[in-house]
Order: structure tokens, then C-alpha cells, then sequence
């Protein structure tokens, strides 16, 4: 049996440069779908998945994370005297429990390798998941719990895929598929933005991973690659010599939240989703002439 996997890294040490002037002073992972913040998507996402330990790498003026996963106790004796017992039951229910959260700083902008790296010492010699809050997923069960029963299975290191059309390769990491089902196959290759003629197949690597602790010592000595930054998948190929990589194309719905279309993109799809305010949401929307904008 593999070693159980109880701990997650959550990379929230980016700049958001993408959604200025908005994450000037907020974190890119506080922007909100719906009502609930990116980083939050992801942290219930891996808690289905059983996780027990969220680690947050973090960098500065990221302060309001760590705010976000603790208690508020003047907002909860508010909320407490006010009779709002719903608020409060919703508020407390997202918290992890003590002693299961830990923020550690990554001090210079290296890449998503060296934001893994950062973590090497609360993860220890461990498996642990890796979930890039950019990524949000919608899937029953989510995904990091579909990875989780292939890992059950297989061991060593596990990815999500996605299709994408051919034309859209050269923007992501893609991988070489070997035997399996969707549920899990064996991956036999990855490369980092190929030309559309060179890729290896238009499955591309979606943001989710169980990774070994291997990986660590490979990234404190990776050379930076592109954009002078270390390249977590550098690291990876590396370790495919000598570990298996199963790859799992999930079931669901992804949106790169990192852009702005794929963010407006969540908010309307998550809005229609939710029975409180679906009903209003579409009214709204039917009352607008939108002509002159399709």
C-alpha cells in the first residue's frame, strides 16, 4: 500500500499581476467566486480529498490569508448576538481545525519549483498534494479525490490532465501518454510548451499533483530554466527516470482563474450552480440588453 497522503502545499506567493490594479493590496487568492475566496475552493478541495495539514507558501503582503483560516472572534460574537446562526455555522465550518495550518515564506520570486522547495521541511518525507489555487475545479468528486483513488492504486507520483485543442499546446505542460484508462495511465513523457508539431499528445498538465518527497532534493539543485525561474516540471521529468507518474484526465470542469475570463467565467457558472441565488442571478441577467455586446 502507498504511503497515505495527509498533507497539501498551496503555492499563494504570486503577484497577481495579471488582475491589477484589484490584487495591489489583496492577494490574487482572496478574490472572491461568488462569495467564497479562490484559496478556499481549494483548500475544501483538498479536505474532501482527506487531507489533514494545509501548507501555505506564502509571500508579502499575504497577511490576509492567514487571517482568512483563523477565528474572528469579535465577527463571531457579532454574528452570535445578531441571531445569525447560519453565518456562523458556514464561517466556522471552513476553518481547519488547529494546529493543521502552516505558512512558510518563499523570499524571492523563483517559480513554482522553488515555491515547493520552500516547503521541504514542514512536508518532511512525506507524499503531499499540490494544488495551485489559480485552478478551480468543478467535479463530483473533485479532483484531487479522483487522483487520490488512482494513487491508491498506483503510488508514486500522480497528475491531472486535461484536453485542450492542439492549437492551444504551446501554452501549457504537456504530457506523453502510455497504457491505462482515463481513470489512470501511465505517463511516459511531459514537455513545457512544445510547438503544436512537437507536442505528445493535447493533454496538458491542469494544476493538480501528488508528488514524493524525491522531489525536493531534485529542485535544491534544478537549474533555473524558463523565465530564469526554477521549473517544477524540469524536476519532474528528472524524477520519471526513476519513479512511475500516473496521470488521471478528470471528470469535471476547470477555470483558470489566473485570467480574467476564465475568473468572470467561474463566478457566472458558480452563481447558476447555487439555489439561494440562481433564480435571482437569471432574472437579473434576462433584464439586461445585451445586443450590442454578443
Amino acid at each position: 500500500m502507498p504511503k497515505r497522503v495527509r498533507t497539501a502545499v498551496f503555492p499563494v506567493a504570486g503577484l497577481g499581476t495579471r488582475f491589477l490594479p484589484a490584487t495591489k493590496a489583496m492577494p490574487k487568492e482572496m478574490l472572491t467566486v461568488v462569495d467564497r475566496p479562490l484559496i478556499q475552493y481549494a483548500v475544501d478541495e483538498a479536505r474532501e480529498a482527506g487531507i489533514e495539514h494545509f501548507v501555505f507558501v506564502t509571500g508579502r503582503n499575504k497577511g490576509v490569508i492567514e487571517d482568512h483560516f483563523d477565528r474572528q472572534f469579535e465577527l463571531e460574537t457579532t454574528l452570535e448576538v445578531r441571531g445569525k446562526n447560519n453565518a456562523l455555522t458556514e464561517l466556522r465550518k471552513d476553518l481547519p481545525s488547529a494546529g493543521r495550518t502552516s505558512f512558510t515564506r518563499q523570499q524571492e520570486p523563483l517559480g513554482l519549483g522553488h515555491a515547493v522547495w520552500c516547503a521541504r521541511d514542514i512536508v518532511g518525507d512525506n507524499p503531499f498534494a499540490l494544488l495551485l489555487p489559480d485552478m478551480l475545479f468543478k467535479g463530483e468528486p473533485g479532483v484531487l479525490r479522483q487522483m487520490m483513488d488512482a494513487y491508491e492504486e498506483t503510488g508514486g507520483n500522480v497528475i491531472a490532465v486535461e484536453e485542450v485543442p492542439p492549437a492551444e499546446v504551446s501554452s501549457y505542460g504537456v504530457i506523453a501518454r502510455g497504457e491505462g484508462e482515463d481513470n489512470g495511465f501511465r505517463v511516459t513523457g511531459m514537455v513545457e510548451k512544445p510547438k503544436r508539431e512537437e507536442a505528445p499528445s493535447n493533454l496538458i498538465i491542469s494544476g493538480r499533483y501528488i508528488l514524493q518527497p524525491e522531489i525536493f532534493d531534485l529542485l535544491a539543485d534544478q537549474p533555473r530554466g524558463a523565465g530564469g525561474e526554477i521549473q517544477l516540471t524540469d524536476a519532474m521529468q528528472t524524477l520519471m527516470h526513476t519513479q512511475n507518474f500516473t496521470g488521471v484526465k478528470y471528470q469535471g470542469k476547470s477555470f483558470d482563474c489566473g485570467s480574467k475570463i476564465g475568473f468572470l467565467t467561474a463566478n457566472v457558472v458558480y452563481a447558476l450552480d447555487r439555489d439561494d441565488i440562481r433564480s435571482g442571478f437569471i432574472k437579473e441577467l434576462q433584464k439586461l440588453d445585451l445586443g450590442d455586446h454578443l
